[in-house]
């Protein structure tokens, strides 16, 4: 018998990092409650929401009817509370999909858009908009990016004046996740043209159905199930109390949301990684070649348990910074370190498995192709590697 046979398994192999050990039990709950839903009501049918583009509604109603939308959010408007490392595992779980665009639209929704309405908005904001924002009744999206303006959010040029009792918005907006589909953008506007760079800039509820509001679907490299879109602002108007937040002070509001969008990415690339070596590990068990398994090449073995490692600790970062934001802690320079790093080692990871799937890795409607195309975006979304980098150097 060959001295490695004894690694080999008939069974489905599962590829799990160790959890701290000082993860509250109700965490464990979650996760467990999350990957069962990922399982059973996700992957069955993503190929299909891949194909039409779109993520049914009922999908998100269904999500939360089940608590997973309302993670971040106050209890007495459904949520329950649950803190950063809520926000990291639910990531994790989601990108344990192999969907990306199903774990972006999602957490658009969850950590990157209402959370602007829970932080910042008033009592009457909060009561209107955020219970059926955590019942999956409504979809929330985020419109902050513009043709000039990307990583660079003091250089956005959309422009809201007043106008008596209302505010009017013009401008466009580019790259916008659940701007086709979704009921509410969140919008960043100058309402100050005479600020320069981050002053000046505010932000509104507008509902997508608004007057004035066009969308143009755009086609994607990845992420195709999410709905993404270019929107244009003509003459948009919106009434006072639609401001969300103090006026001119928007961009601390972006920036600080910006910080849970970094964390959930770490969390997105964490679970992603696991899931892209449990499926090569799999395959490479099963392939063979030269008449033994793949697996039964040192070389594979090597490759395999390099990459799991780098994986391992690129999430460790994401934890440890999740635990010191619950603890209110400044961490701007760690929570960059994570956008900067995850990313990248999943890239390293999605590639290298795909390797090792050989020709197999190349067809589309494998998930492994799939993961490696949806892996692209996370380098540059929510701020590209090389700002993160310069915020690291920035505070060293």
């Amino acid at each position: 018998m060959n001295q490695h046979a004894s690694i080999e398994r008939n069974a489905p192999f599962q590829f799990d990092f160790a959890d701290p050990p000082a993860l509250r039990e109700e965490l464990r709950m979650m996760r467990r409650e999350v990957r069962r839903f990922v399982e059973t009501e996700v992957v069955p049918q993503a190929e299909a929401w891949e194909r039409d583009g779109k993520i049914p509604r009922e999908i998100f109603r269904r999500m939360g009817a089940l608590g997973f939308l309302g993670m971040r959010f106050e209890e007495k408007y459904g949520g329950t509370n649950m803190g950063a490392l809520a926000s990291l595992i639910f990531a994790e779980e989601l990108g344990r999909s192999t969907f990306g665009g199903f774990t972006s639209s999602v957490l658009v929704q969850t950590d990157m858009s209402a959370v602007h309405i829970g932080l910042r908005g008033t009592p009457k904001q909060k009561e209107r908009w955020l219970p059926g924002v955590i019942r999956g009744e409504i979809v929330c999206s985020i419109a902050v990016t513009e043709p000039g303006a990307g990583s660079d959010v003091a250089g956005l040029a959309t422009r809201a004046r007043r106008d008596g009792d209302h505010w009017v918005i013009n401008g466009a907006k580019m790259f916008i996740t659940n701007a086709v589909y979704g009921d509410l953008l969140i919008v960043a506007a100058r309402t100050d043209p005479a600020a320069k760079g981050s002053r000046g800039i505010s932000l509104f509820l507008v509902p997508r159905e608004t007057p004035g509001i066009s969308v143009t679907k755009l086609e994607k490299h990845g992420w195709l199930c999410s709905d993404t879109a270019e929107i244009g602002f003509d003459d948009v108007r919106v009434p006072a109390d639609a401001m969300l937040g103090e006026e001119n002070q928007g961009f601390y509001g972006i920036m600080d949301t910006f910080q849970n969008e970094r964390l959930v990415i770490g969390g997105i690339c964490a679970g992603e990684s696991a899931k892209a070596i449990e499926l090569t590990v799999d395959y490479v068990k099963d392939r063979k070649a030269f008449g033994a398994s793949l697996w039964q090449q040192q070389a594979v073995r090597m490759k395999l348990a390099s990459l799991a490692s780098k994986a391992a600790a690129a999430r460790q970062l994401a934890y440890h910074v999740a635990e010191l934001l619950e603890t209110g802690k400044d961490c701007i320079r760690e929570v960059s370190m994570v956008k900067a790093l995850s990313p990248e080692v999943l890239h390293e990871v999605v590639h290298g498995c795909l390797q090792l799937h050989g020709g197999t890795g190349f067809m589309r409607g494998t998930p492994i192709e799939r993961m490696v195309r949806d892996a692209r975006v996370l380098t540059i979304g929510g701020g590209a590697t090389e700002v993160m980098l310069e915020e690291v150097a920035k505070r060293m």
